[in-house]
């Protein structure tokens, strides 16, 4: 999720976490386990200070490590480390708790998404995303902030917490109905199709869809179940020439290629004579166009000249950022 849903999760976790007597009982206690609970909400996602080195590294390890097995039970163990050096008197156990738990929830619910993490490293590295809810959903956003409201102007904080996360689970257990039925339609639309991926927008019922058969890409937009075909592709596996060769070991290509599951490659030559490869996700189609790339121009050597991966929404700001 974006980091403004993970904090309105934390505040309103903050809320139930007064149904705990210990916490409940002690003021120090619940700023210390509020405080936790809100770090521990936004802790996994410290990896985006990656993206001040450079999109290879951002791409290639945000929600990652910081998002795997091992992080969920650090990170909970080191805030409360730090926090009880400001609340002493606080229970470590119970802010232990429930840190953890904003913690693991973070985690959970990034699985949901259409980008992912890899939530059960070192048992694999392999990215678990199940493209069920959008990164910023309105709904799971707008629930949050009418329930902390109500809580702001006087509401009980426990069944008013309690009351949005039983809701927020009906919520999803639609959401999911609804992945399969779009799956489901998908495959009626296309049935040679073998590996469907749905990518959800902000909008209740669409959905971006990239699909595989044996011989094709299919790319498309779902409307519930009204499914529409915009682009098919040939699947062309990518050459082992010296040209493509020499394109995968740059750190641009590497990134992208760990991270998407579904693209096409194109391959030509600039007016300076410089070979451009560029790698297309076919996830991502937004108006007519296909914004994640990876990018390299190689010289007559097979040097990487430079190269490029990232979201990008105009040729002249992808240009500008070859040269």
């Amino acid at each position: 999720m974006d980091t403004g849903t993970h904090l309105v999760m934390g505040i309103a976790i903050s809320g139930l976490a007064l149904a705990d007597p210990v916490v409940a009982s002690s003021p120090v206690t619940f700023a210390a386990v509020a405080t936790g609970i809100i770090l521990g909400s936004q802790a996994p996602d410290i990896d985006t200070i990656l993206k001040l080195r450079n999109n290879a590294v951002y791409i290639r390890h945000h929600r990652g490590i910081t998002h795997s097995l091992p992080a969920v039970i650090i990170w909970p163990i080191l805030i409360t480390i730090v926090l009880h050096l400001f609340f002493q008197s606080a229970n470590v156990l119970h802010l232990w708790l429930w840190t953890f738990g904003a913690v693991a929830l973070h985690v959970f619910v990034d699985i949901f998404n259409a980008y992912g993490t890899q939530a059960i490293r070192p048992i694999s590295k392999r990215w678990v995303a199940l493209g069920i809810i959008n990164t910023f959903d309105p709904i799971i956003f707008g629930m949050h902030i009418v329930a902390i409201l109500a809580w702001l102007f006087g509401a009980p904080p426990v069944p008013t917490m309690a009351t949005l996360y039983i809701l927020l689970v009906l919520y999803y257990v639609v959401r999911i109905f609804l992945h399969h039925a779009v799956i489901k339609a998908v495959k009626s639309t296309v049935p040679d199709a073998e590996n469907v991926i749905l990518s959800p927008t902000r909008y209740f019922l669409q959905y971006r869809v990239a699909a595989n058969s044996k011989t094709h890409h299919y790319v498309g937009r779902a409307y519930g179940r009204s499914i529409t075909i915009y682009d098919q592709f040939v699947i062309k596996p990518l050459p082992a020439t010296p040209l493509f060769n020499a394109a995968v070991q740059d750190e641009n290509f590497k990134s992208f290629l760990s991270f998407s599951p579904i693209y096409r490659w194109e391959v030509r030559t600039l007016k300076n004579g410089l070979q451009e490869v560029r790698l297309i996700d076919l996830r991502y189609r937004s108006n007519n166009r296909y914004p994640f790339v990876a990018v390299a121009h190689l010289d007559e050597d097979y040097h990487v000249i430079q190269s490029y991966t990232g979201w990008i929404f105009t040729e002249e700001k992808l240009q500008s950022k070859l040269a």
